[in-house]
């Protein structure tokens, strides 16, 4: 998490979260960076459907034809963290960590979305492992894609 604070530190961005069934572990690992406040804005965990749709604002008909578990809820809380958190990047979690099947999604299915200014990025994953080895990984994971998309973007500014 420390190369994204730093890159995020350099590109002058700010970054907040939203997050379900990762319940605040990658707000966690950023906050663990020290130096993290000059970047990391903070976050909101939606463990349970209402609060993403009361204070997130998350839009009821998107979980109703969805399911809570799916790419479409990702992306709107992504949209919607943005807003609240006033932030430049925002990211979000919901999915299935286990133990069990959820929204007929199986363990591991974990969809991952971020908010980057004005454009949007989707991560399905399927992930296999233990419930908390899941919630690391997808985490590490967006990590590195937010990463990824924020190094080609300040390349292509250059």
């Amino acid at each position: 998490m420390k190369e994204l604070i730093d890159l995020c530190r350099k590109l002058h961005l700010t970054i907040g979260t939203c997050e379900s069934c990762t319940g605040g572990l990658f707000a966690s690992m950023l906050s663990e960076v020290s130096g993290a406040s000059a970047v990391f804005v903070g976050g909101v965990v939606t463990y349970a459907t209402r609060i993403k749709t009361e204070v997130v604002h998350v839009d009821e008909a998107l979980i109703q034809r969805f399911g809570v578990v799916s790419e479409e809820v990702a992306i709107d809380m992504a949209q919607k963290a943005q807003k609240l958190l006033n932030c430049d990047i925002a990211v979000s979690f919901t999915g299935n960590a286990g133990p069990g099947i959820c929204d007929d999604k199986p363990v591991g299915c974990i969809y991952a979305a971020v908010m980057i200014q004005d454009i949007c990025y989707s991560f399905p994953l399927q992930l296999s492992g233990e419930r908390n080895e899941i919630r690391k990984e997808a985490c590490v994971i967006l990590s590195e894609k937010i990463i990824d998309i924020l190094s080609e973007r300040s390349m292509t500014c250059i």
